[in-house]
């Protein structure tokens, strides 16, 4: 807050207000001022000119201050703290806002106004107007307030009802965002030339027509009558544009249609003088036609120009929404749905330009809404490191933050399990693959150990000793082959240092002992069977592997 050294009603403050974003015209703003629109005050703010204030909005004004002034000491009772008037801006020097008191902490603020029985009736419910709301939500924020008394008097106790208001950060959050949309507005700021209310031009009334029969015709104007009629019906403006042409045609449609009625009375009148003169009713019944088609036709084109009038108004908006939601389209990568109904907004009015002001409105609003609905979406796609977690983000992206972190979170956890699953079973298949190739290795060493040995075997028979004695042949049955288990405790030995000499790193027999090798000793020697070996490999590689993995993990 940055609080300016000026007083309310100076020609300082009022430099100061011409600078800002004040929050008296907040409501305005938002759209929701009884005594300014939004198009008003765009062409205030975009021009600098300010309307003088009459003598009535000054009287009124004076009985506002008198008011407060009264009502000050009432409040400050209430709330048992003295009351300061204070004029601030925020820090960003850009939003300002006059309080008619605050408390020394500024913590509790003081907002008066002149006493009027329905805003009074909905105080004594406990409710501040929308009309005012918007304005006090701009002194939270520029003032910090923890809550402001909102007084409807006329300085009297017999006149004066109060209610409490407490900061809503939904609603600042919108306020800002609202002026953020008004300043780009502003910017954008076109000058319509300003048009007085629409007043149906004058329609000059038609002579009088006469008709005198005494079995036939005696005394007519019938025929100027008929002139001028034909000519002001040609004269009667169809291109129906700007609020006066509707006026003005809503008024002929009217004046056809009287003029009809005339001409049949002036007929009436004439059949009770005679039975029957043709001409005279063929003119009238004539004129009475023309005026009836016109009448008919124009009554349509009314309707009509005002329906497309009112469809160009609705079109022109939802064509100008449709290119601010392409933007943020561009900005997130998202499609933004559309956000209201501008025809709604024109429901039930008359006038062109009270249609272009709330479709002003209604459009700001929406433009207001989808940039939220952007910010989140950017905010949601920040707390995302890895966009696979969310192939379905186009219909997530719009939750609430609590709600868009649980699911990822919950998405992480389940990436997380799947990834642990995966790896184990990596783990698995490559342990099992290892004693698969362990096996077969050994298998393999095994059986060539046996052909070493069936060899060395076959040759020392080969060589007949001097005491040889050839005994008869005679046929044995051969036990089976060994299996791997049973070959591991037979054959060959290998000692623990060549086992380590292989290796090309120190392992000692208790690490051996670890892994289920059980060693014999000879002359201080650790012996294995060697066939073993591919087998004590695997099981160390077995070992190193479970604790590298566990590691990791």
């Amino acid at each position: 807050m940055i609080e300016l050294q000026v007083q309310q009603g100076t020609r300082e403050w009022l430099n100061a207000r011409a600078k800002c974003f004040n929050a008296s015209e907040a409501p305005a703003m938002m759209g929701v001022s009884a005594y300014m629109s939004r198009s008003e005050l765009l062409k205030q703010k975009a021009t600098g000119i300010i309307p003088e204030p009459d003598a009535a909005t000054l009287g009124r004004f004076n009985a506002g201050h008198e008011a407060e002034a009264n009502a000050r000491p009432l409040v400050e009772a209430i709330i048992g703290e003295e009351l300061y008037p204070i004029v601030a801006t925020d820090d960003e020097g850009r939003l300002l806002a006059s309080s008619d008191g605050a408390t020394m902490l500024c913590n509790i603020g003081f907002e008066h106004k002149l006493w009027n029985e329905g805003v009074a009736a909905q105080v004594r419910e406990g409710n501040v107007p929308d009309s005012h709301k918007w304005q006090l939500d701009q002194q939270i924020a520029v003032f910090g307030f923890e809550k402001i008394v909102f007084v409807c008097s006329d300085g009297t106790p017999e006149k004066f009802v109060y209610c409490w208001y407490y900061p809503q950060p939904e609603r600042i959050a919108q306020l800002r965002a609202g002026w953020d949309q008004f300043e780009i507005d502003l910017k954008n700021y076109q000058h319509v030339e300003a048009k007085p209310a629409a007043v149906a031009e004058s329609i000059e009334d038609l002579p009088a027509l006469a008709v005198q029969l005494t079995g036939q015709v005696t005394s007519s104007n019938l025929a100027t009558f008929q002139s001028v009629v034909l000519d002001r019906i040609k004269a009667i403006n169809t291109n129906l544009v700007t609020d006066n042409d509707f006026a003005t045609a809503d008024k002929m449609v009217k004046f056809l249609d009287d003029g009809e009625k005339r001409l049949d009375l002036v007929k009436a009148q004439a059949l009770s003088q005679t039975a029957s003169i043709d001409e005279l009713f063929r003119t009238i019944d004539s004129l009475k036609a023309e005026m009836r088609s016109k009448r008919l036709t124009l009554d349509k084109l009314v309707k009509a120009e005002k329906e497309n009038r009112k469809a160009e108004i609705v079109t022109g908006a939802h064509r100008e929404f449709s290119d601010h939601l392409a933007g943020l389209l561009k900005r997130v990568g998202v499609p933004i749905p559309a956000i209201g109904s501008f025809a709604e907004a024109i429901k039930g009015l008359k006038s062109l330009d009270s249609m272009r002001d709330k479709v002003s409105v209604a459009l700001a609003n929406a433009k207001v809404e989808a940039n939220a609905v952007a910010d989140r979406i950017e905010a949601n796609r920040k707390t995302v490191d890895d966009m696979s977690l969310f192939p379905d983000f186009a219909q997530v992206c719009t939750k609430a933050p609590d709600d868009f972190a649980a699911l990822l979170s919950m998405r992480v956890g389940q990436r997380k399990e799947a990834e642990e699953k995966r790896l184990e079973a990596e783990r698995e298949r490559i342990r099992a693959e290892e004693e698969r190739r362990a096996n077969i290795l050994a298998a393999e060493q095994i059986a060539a150990e046996r052909r070493a040995a069936q060899a060395q075997a076959d040759l020392q028979n080969a060589k007949p000793s001097e005491n040889h004695i050839e005994q008869p042949l005679v046929m044995v049955d051969q036990p089976a082959p060994a299996t791997v288990k049973e070959s591991l405790t037979v054959g060959p030995t290998i000692k623990l240092g060549e086992i380590c000499a292989r290796l090309g790193y120190t392992v000692s027999a208790d690490f051996l002992a670890s892994l289920g090798f059980e060693a014999t000793t000879e002359k201080n020697a650790r012996l294995y069977p060697a066939s073993q070996f591919p087998v004590i490999c695997r099981k160390i590689a077995d070992h190193t592997l479970a604790l590298a993995f566990k590691k990791a993990a």
